[in-house]
């Protein structure tokens, strides 16, 4: 799958929010997804994307995008080791962004860029509107597509997933507009802080070579 093209928008701040600090649930200063009535058509595709299911296991056709993967796996872990310092940990939560971000379409680099500026890559995270872990998902959200649990918005993967595919739907919703797209995902549609954010945070996770 190929990452989606970025909405060439110009950048108007500098350094992307960077939130240290891992453990015991804390205080968030990301923003918040509205709750928004869904088509019942809308919300049975998005129950359905966010539908349990087993631990990423990539599947590749060729060689040449497995040595990619792998690449990309060593390269972005060795920049994220001063953030996750156990190594399982911090290959495992890598797996699962690369794994979710494909699976709903979209580019690795921009999830994790929309987690450094969320949560720090905090998986306790909790946002003063009560937004919890790694991508900041309002509890809402289990209610309206999930099983109703929003302790589970703490499990790694299932809030990888529930943000991977908030993002991808607000994608839809803007017509592929990804900076009015990032904008609705924090609650500040039409605004630059945020988007500009996230993509000056993207910069830090892509690979040489990549833009």
């Amino acid at each position: 799958m190929k990452p989606l093209a970025l909405q060439r928008r110009s950048l108007l701040g500098g350094a992307a929010l960077a939130l240290a600090g891992a453990g015991l649930p804390r205080l968030s200063l990301a923003g918040m997804q509205a709750e928004e009535p869904l088509a019942d058509a809308v919300r049975s595709a998005l129950t359905a994307a966010v539908a349990y299911s087993a631990p990423p296991k990539p599947r590749f056709d060729n060689v040449e995008a497995r040595l990619a993967y792998l690449r990309w796996l060593g390269a972005t872990s060795e920049k994220l080791k001063s953030r996750k310092s156990e190594v399982q940990t911090r290959i495992e939560f890598l797996e699962s962004v690369w794994y979710e971000a494909k699976r709903a379409g979209l580019d690795p680099s921009l999830m994790l860029g929309l987690v450094q500026v969320e949560s720090g890559f905090r998986k306790y995270a909790i946002s003063s509107a009560g937004a919890r872990g790694y991508t900041q998902v309002m509890p809402f959200w289990a209610n309206l597509i999930g099983d109703g649990q929003a302790s589970r918005l703490f499990h790694m993967q299932t809030n990888l997933r529930f943000g991977c595919v908030i993002l991808r739907h607000y994608l839809d919703r803007e017509k592929g507009d990804m900076y009015l797209a990032l904008g609705r995902y924090n609650g500040s549609r039409g605004k630059p802080e945020y988007p500009n954010l996230v993509f000056g945070a993207r910069k830090q996770w892509l690979l040489q070579g990549e833009i």
